[in-house]
């Protein structure tokens, strides 16, 4: 692993897909259901959306700031997953959740999923969260209705080579029933959690 100060004990729970294949509301469910589990919060340079909470859903910090970080190497993976929009998982974030004796669990993209799941080896496990198929993909991201027809379009090509990562995780989760995705992802989890 190339982490240091990580002791055997010490995992990462990891949860990627395309966006709208409905990952971040499989997480909320493991967090309540599973009391080990500490969301790991990321940094971000987008603009905050009306509902989010800076310093829970996200760290929102500048390009400037985001780019000084990644100077004093205060990252495990950052990537720039939209123009302008960079995203970031900081070492003091896993650092602050192990000291609690947590486990984080991460909604991240898909490339920062596969390289955590890189980095910290047998030590992760990988989830990788898809819709049933695109046309399903585009139905979900119009009913949240948060985004133009355009930006919906870059999603869905960005989600088409997303796709490719998929075998880099350790189980993929086909969300076609969500009450079904979610009792499966429980169930790994927490095999993953106990196992020695």
């Amino acid at each position: 692993m190339c982490f240091s100060g990580v002791r055997k004990n010490q995992r990462i729970v990891i949860f990627s897909a395309p966006s709208g294949s409905g990952k971040t509301t499989i997480v909320h469910h493991l967090l309540r259901e599973i009391p080990e589990l500490t969301f790991s919060i990321s940094c971000t340079t987008r603009p905050k959306r009306a509902y989010e909470v800076g310093g829970e859903n996200y760290y929102f910090i500048s390009i400037e700031a985001f780019g000084q970080k990644i100077r004093e190497d205060a990252f495990l993976e950052w990537e720039q997953v939209y123009p302008a929009q960079y995203y970031g998982t900081l070492r003091s974030e896993i650092k602050r959740i192990w000291d609690r004796g947590k486990t984080p669990i991460f909604d991240i993209d898909v490339v920062g999923g596969h390289k955590l799941k890189k980095r910290f080896s047998t030590a992760a496990l990988a989830v990788f969260v898809k819709s049933p198929s695109l046309l399903e993909l585009k139905t979900r991201l119009r009913a949240r209705n948060t985004e133009s027809e355009e930006r919906i379009a870059v999603r869905l090509a960005k989600a088409s080579a997303e796709m490719e990562y998929q075998s880099g995780f350790d189980r993929i989760l086909v969300n076609d029933d969500l009450g079904r995705a979610k009792q499966r992802a429980k169930t790994w989890v927490l095999e993953f959690l106990t196992k020695s």
